[in-house]
């Protein structure tokens, strides 16, 4: 079982015999090499990321809420024993990490996303553990899987650091992924198998209480502004705060001038949102010169935060863009866009806000700054 403070151990001792179940001997776990990384489904391609943070229990239940990941998968990498076996990982002596594997949709959430997710939910200084749990074993990390992960877990490491959020220096490791081995199917889901232990355990372990204290109450949200406390305005309330073009093309499905709008030609970095709710919708790092005269993009920011419907109107046959929580409309999706995506969203500039990235923390956007080199 995890090594625990000996006085949370009598606190819970009423409760259950240890935090965690005895180890199995179950050792059917499968290996997973870098060249698995990737992996085809039916409608797309699903990509990996690995990262430890302590408990995998938790780990796991906090990435599982994100839209856009597919799957959470709980086990053992970092160390120097093949096919380790929990006790044995809990041991210390095998050189592995407690760690996740997260396979996700990249055109639904991008790596820079689940980047924010892991620093909002572990405490990046202390690399003898995490919380309640000591050891090497539980010390947080970052595993890459490629140049390009490599390269955004660096930047977004240094970015958190810059921000003076956490007074002593961050001590996560950023490795290359090896292998990765499954741990026992006991500890698969836990929190939803074993409900009672796992909410017992983690009330006990002090993850969360850290983290509200240095996140505040918005520490679990993965995207504050797009928040479902977020109410949408009514008319009258926008009439008032909106210029009558923003208005217009928010409320009535309006259309800009080209060429006369004032994003189509910005090329400063940093994030466009809604003009009205203030989600997240485009980067300009997706964004390119359509030769249009409207802000066109390949790609949304965050896909959750953008719905897509039919338009029949004008007797043609198009495929509308609106903002899922602001519900304003944006503009429209072609697909003769450029590579990789072939698309085209085409957006007016009175739909949207512009945050350049040197604002992005200030505007409550920080999980995005590692997206953008320095």
């Amino acid at each position: 079982m995890k090594k625990i403070h000996v006085i949370f151990l009598l606190a819970l001792a009423v409760v259950f015999f240890g935090c965690k179940e005895p180890d199995a001997t179950d050792k059917t776990k499968t290996a997973q090499t870098v060249e698995g990384i990737t992996m085809q489904k039916e409608n797309g391609i699903m990509e990996t990321a690995t990262f430890a943070g302590g408990c995998f229990w938790c780990v796991e239940a906090d990435f599982e809420k994100i839209p856009g990941v597919i799957d959470v998968v709980s086990g053992y990498t970092g160390g120097n024993v093949e096919n380790p076996s929990y006790g044995e990982v809990c041991s210390g002596e095998t050189g592995h990490l407690e760690a996740v594997q997260v396979r996700y949709d990249p055109a639904r959430v991008t790596y820079e996303t689940l980047l924010d997710v892991f620093w909002r939910h572990i405490d990046p200084t202390d690399s003898g553990g995490q919380f309640v749990d000591r050891g090497s074993q539980y010390a947080p990390a970052v595993f890459y899987h490629d140049e390009k992960q490599r390269e955004s877990a660096l930047k977004s490491r240094d970015a958190l650091q810059k921000t003076g959020r956490f007074q002593a220096p961050i001590k996560t490791d950023i490795r290359k992924f090896e292998r990765f081995y499954e741990a026992e199917e006991h500890h698969q889901n836990y929190c939803r198998t074993n409900t009672f232990r796992y909410e017992s355990y983690r009330r006990g372990s002090g993850r969360d209480q850290f983290l509200k204290k240095i996140w505040g109450d918005t520490y679990a949200v993965v995207n504050p502004a797009a928040s479902p406390s977020v109410p949408k305005a009514d008319r009258a309330e926008l009439k008032k705060r909106l210029t009558p073009m923003q208005f217009d093309v928010t409320q009535n499905e309006g259309t800009e001038p080209p060429f006369q709008n004032e994003y189509w030609n910005n090329k400063q970095e940093g994030i466009y949102v809604d003009v009205v709710s203030g989600e997240p919708l485009f980067s300009s790092r997706d964004k390119f010169d359509s030769g249009t005269g409207w802000p066109s993009f390949t790609r949304p920011l965050e896909a959750e935060n953008i719905v897509e419907k039919k338009d029949r109107r004008f007797s043609m046959e198009r495929t509308e863009v609106r903002s899922k929580k602001g519900d304003s409309h944006l503009g429209h999706l072609f697909s003769d866009g450029p590579r990789p995506t072939g698309l085209r969203y085409c957006i007016n500039s009175a739909s949207l806000r512009f945050v350049p990235r040197e604002v992005l923390e200030k505007e409550g956007y920080g999980r995005f700054t590692g997206s953008f080199p320095d």
